[in-house]
């Protein structure tokens, strides 16, 4: 009986295949090898989401706006694979062996970036941008080649890592115990903090090595802490809960919905929902943790899917099961909300691209004997999160949720709201930022001047203050809809939910890309440079009115947020930050 107890319900196993056992496997103990290999993952990799925009303008020789939409294509594919590596997780290799996968794939990619860098015949000639006397040819043919097959793989590594990583250290609590239901609200903030720690070692001396040793000794400093991720994630096999996967692709049965629904638009739907078709669990499937979920009225057009009009066995894109359609409910009803949260990665794109490009006119000096590096600016935010996701967990979560009765302290959709808010936020300050500098270049006749031989004479920390407010709105909104995804989505999509935030994020660096491109075009005849971001010479460009249209799109796109999060129902069995097992002792509470 005693053993019966301590094996897990909710269809996990150990590396052999066994039931997993609550005081042998999972629990806080494991989610911190999950966290460390995302340190060192972000050791690897978060410099170069600032940086290798200097990296394409300074070596590969691409102009400023082609580096910057380079950039956000690579960080777009890199979050839009999600969805691909989640499905093979979820469906047949697993989470574990998922990331192992995806770790693999960016060690390898790393390794190659470092390799052309390193080898003067694999890169173009160097030269001197900015100099009308010197002649710099951009990367082409098999270097070219080299460089974007060496990029993506980094970018698919590191997305698939995203990916699969989460939603396995989700899997190490129960949230049928109060206690890991509590523990998991907080491993997701620790996700974030861990990522902050490596960024920060990453901003800092990642990218001190890439300026002063050389970018072959900086993406090889990079491959090392990605070798040291896929290490300490390993070392975890013994101790794991592994989620069992049956084969079975969620979004396939998803889809059959919609297939369903419309070859079944002309049948008319019954009185009663119970006359809807539905299988039952059998013991074994029940221990495993499947789940019937409860019929309701939302998109009942979606209901036809389950009319049952064949004594035969029919096909599953004929007729699917009450569970079915309300997973392809939840879905549907959680879409608004994940459209909302696109325009914020449109801002963070701006952030780790032309900011960069600010920082590198400013002046870097710190004291006397240091300059800080423009890619280094994020260091404030970052750090700023160290300090802050610690307090917001330990002490103001805990108050919070004495006021509220949610376990964490206010709902995901309030966390979300708040940040995207201070996005617009962000981008209002960053354009009057940016007036400011232009100003300043204007003043002391320095437009034209060269940013790699003089400064201008305004201190690069200017920038920290849109940093700083992004940071913040970082905590909330990530955070916030990782946890919001992974709870509202069935549970064979739990790699999946990882995705939203992902796939929001990979659409948001698109849609800067396409953005740049639209801004350009519709401005190229009112302005003498060609554009708002048009050309090399930041000074001359309109960088300032392109902020203030983020923060008025973002103030839009908040209000629009807030009209779909007032209207957002819950899917039933899940609360809006807690435990099934808290919402049992509340109901009991509440009852006479």
């Amino acid at each position: 009986m005693q053993e019966e107890t301590a094996e897990l319900i909710e269809g996990k196993v150990d590396w052999k295949g066994m039931p997993a056992q609550k005081d042998k496997h999972g629990g806080s103990r494991t989610s911190f090898l999950i966290i460390g290999s995302l340190t060192f993952e972000s050791m690897a990799t978060f410099a170069l989401a600032v940086n290798l925009v200097t990296y394409f303008t300074g070596v590969m020789h691409f102009d400023v706006a082609t580096s910057a939409n380079q950039l956000t294509n690579y960080m777009g594919t890199s979050y839009i694979v999600t969805i691909a590596v989640a499905t093979l997780a979820d469906t047949y290799i697993g989470r574990f062996k998922a990331v192992l996968l995806a770790t693999s794939i960016e060690f390898l990619g790393l390794g190659l970036l470092s390799l052309q860098a390193h080898y003067k015949g694999l890169k173009p000639p160097a030269c001197v941008m900015f100099d009308p006397t010197s002649t710099c040819v951009q990367v082409s043919g098999a270097n070219a080649v080299l460089l974007f097959v060496a990029l993506y793989m980094v970018g698919i590594g590191s997305g698939g890592l995203k990916a699969a990583l989460p939603a396995h250290g989700a899997d190490q609590f129960d949230d049928e115990d109060e206690k890991e239901a509590e523990e998991k609200s907080s491993f997701f903030n620790w996700l974030l903090l861990s990522m902050c720690v490596g960024g920060a070692i990453s901003l800092t001396f990642f990218v001190w090595i890439q300026d002063h040793k050389g970018w072959d000794w900086g993406f090889a400093v990079s491959t090392i802490a990605m070798f040291l991720a896929i290490i300490v994630f390993a070392v975890g096999l013994p101790q794991y809960r592994i989620h069992v996967v049956n084969g079975s692709s969620a979004l396939t049965k998803i889809a059959q919905v919609y297939v369903a629904a419309i070859r079944n638009r002309n049948l008319q739907l019954p009185k009663d929902h119970d006359d809807l078709y539905e299988v039952r669990l059998d013991k074994e499937a029940a221990d495993e943790g499947a789940e019937l979920l409860p019929h309701t009225d939302a998109f009942r057009f979606l209901d036809k899917a389950s009319i049952d009009t064949s004594s035969e066995n029919p096909t599953p894109w004929k007729l699917c099961t009450v569970t079915q359609v309300e997973n392809a409910k939840i879905i549907l009803n959680i879409l608004p909300l994940f459209l909302c949260t696109i325009i914020m990665t449109l801002c963070l794109a701006q952030l780790q691209t032309f900011s960069v490009e600010q920082g590198v006119t400013m002046d870097k000096n710190m004291g006397k004997h240091f300059q800080i590096p423009p890619a280094s600016l994020p260091i404030i935010p970052v750090m700023f999160l160290v300090i802050l996701i610690p307090f917001y967990d330990r002490i103001i979560v805990p108050f919070l949720r004495k006021l509220t009765g949610i376990p964490t302290g206010i709902t995901y959709l309030q966390r979300v709201g708040v940040g995207l808010i201070l996005s617009s936020l962000s981008m209002a300050v960053a354009a009057v930022v940016e007036a400011k500098r232009k100003r300043v270049a204007r003043e002391r006749g320095m437009v034209d001047a060269s940013p790699f031989e003089q400064a201008l004479p305004i201190s690069v920390f200017w920038l920290s203050f849109q940093y700083f407010i992004f940071g913040i709105a970082d905590m909330f909104t990530y955070v916030g809809l990782l946890e919001f995804f992974y709870h509202q989505v069935p549970k064979d999509l739990k790699s999946i939910s990882s995705c939203f935030l992902w796939a929001s994020m990979s659409l948001g660096y698109f849609l800067s890309t396409i953005l740049v491109k639209t801004v350009n075009r519709a401005t190229r005849d009112v302005t003498s440079s060609g554009g708002w971001l048009a050309g090399n010479n930041i000074n001359r460009n309109h960088l300032n009115l392109f902020y203030w249209l983020l923060s008025a799109l973002s103030l839009v796109n908040f209000c629009i947020y807030l009209f779909v999060a007032q209207r957002y129902e819950y899917r039933q069995g899940s609360h809006e930050g807690g435990s099934s097992r808290l919402r049992e002792l509340q109901s009991v509470h509440e009852s006479p």
